[in-house]
Order: C-alpha cells, then structure tokens, then sequence
C-alpha cells in the first residue's frame, strides 16, 4: 500500500508572518487538532489548536509565539503502523509529511490512515483472533508461528499487545476451522489463552468437572 496516494494538501501551510486570526479561522473552518507551520518548503513545527484559540490578541504574527510549536512528523515512506504510533503519541488527526530532503509535502488526515488499516486483509479476512500469554524469557515469535502452521492455520497477523514485567501477551489472527486443535497445542507448549472462544473444548472439560466436583460435594 503507497500511502502517497492519500498525501493531502487541501488545507495551505501556515507561515510565521500569518496572524493568529488567520490561523483561528483554520481551525474554525476545519475539524484538525494540529496544523503545520512552513518557511522556504520547510517544516517548522505544528501549532496545536488549543494553543492558538485561546490567544487573546490575534492581530499578532505567529512568530511572537513560536515556542508553542510541536515538532512531529513522518517521512514519506512511513507505514500504517507507523502513522498510527505518530497520530497516537501526539495526540493529532494530522501530520505533516517531508520528503527525502526533508521539504514539506503535505499532510495525512486520522481518518485516511485508519480506513486503510480498517480495509486491510488483517482487519477484513474472516478469521479468529486469538490472544495468548507466555513468560517473556520463554516466549518465540517463531515457534507462535510453527504451532499455528503445524495445526493447519493461516496466520493473516500478529503483535505483542500487552507487555509485563515476567510475561507478553500475543495478539494473533489466524484462519482455521480447526481453532480448538490451535488452542490446545498452545496449551501443551505452556501458553496461556487469555481471549474467550466458544466451544473450547478444553474450558468445556473444565467446567464438566467443576460442576461433576460440586454435585460430589453436595451428596
């Protein structure tokens, strides 16, 4: 997927010689958090706008406040992934976008970027997600893999969703009509299985004793 194709520019960089109402009215006439400041193709940094909303004098230029700029942005060739951690760490909808030699190309729009992620094969591929936990001293990428492939699944994905300090959660997508076989080749390989699936067959024996055992108890 080349993000290029969803690179904006609709909305025209601000300046520093821009007054502070110049930049009010682009916040009012659209729905952005951030918006990118630019000298001679270069980017400055993004006025953020709760910054420049509660500016009293707007007849102001920018430069007088300088010092609230956020210095973010991607490169060209950045990943969904990666855009997402950008927009999620600086708590934006947009980011400024530079090229090679670091000229401002544009922008990306929140709502772009997740829609790509959301029409991805990894989001839109009927699967089953499973999540599973294991001592991070013992945990393997690789051996996620072979159990999932050597149960006869497809593996659409995966990432660490959780980390703690003595184990990791795995987040897995994997095609399978057999995700019970899955599970409990998992088990034998000591991961934990922390998502909830229906007609686990090793939950079900569970139960089937608890309640055996407590009929017992009550004769």
């Amino acid at each position: 997927m080349n993000m290029n194709d969803y690179l904006l520019d609709q909305i025209k960089p601000l300046r520093l010689k821009d007054t502070v109402k110049s930049a009010q009215k682009v916040f009012i006439n659209y729905h952005i958090t951030h918006f990118p400041v630019i000298e001679n193709n270069k980017l400055l940094g993004s006025f953020a706008e709760e910054d420049i909303q509660t500016l009293e004098n707007n007849e102001e230029e920018l430069v007088e406040h300088a010092h609230l700029l956020n210095s973010f942005f991607a490169d060209e060739k950045a990943t969904v992934l990666e855009l997402l951690k950008i927009f999620a760490d600086n708590d934006t909808n947009i980011i400024p976008v530079l090229n090679e030699t670091k000229d401002y190309m544009g922008y990306f729009d929140l709502r772009d970027v997740l829609d790509v992620f959301s029409t991805s094969p990894f989001m839109v591929e009927e699967s089953e997600t499973l999540i599973v936990e294991k001592l991070r001293n013992d945990y393997s990428m690789s051996q996620v893999v072979q159990i999932i492939e050597a149960s006869g699944g497809q593996l659409l994905g995966l990432y660490i969703s959780e980390k703690k300090l003595d184990s990791v959660q795995v987040t897995i997508k994997v095609i399978s009509e057999e995700i019970n076989e899955i599970m409990q080749t998992f088990r034998r390989y000591d991961y934990k299985i922390i998502s909830m699936h229906e007609n686990d067959i090793y939950l079900e024996d569970l139960k089937s004793r608890s309640e055996y055992l407590q009929k017992y108890l009550e004769m």
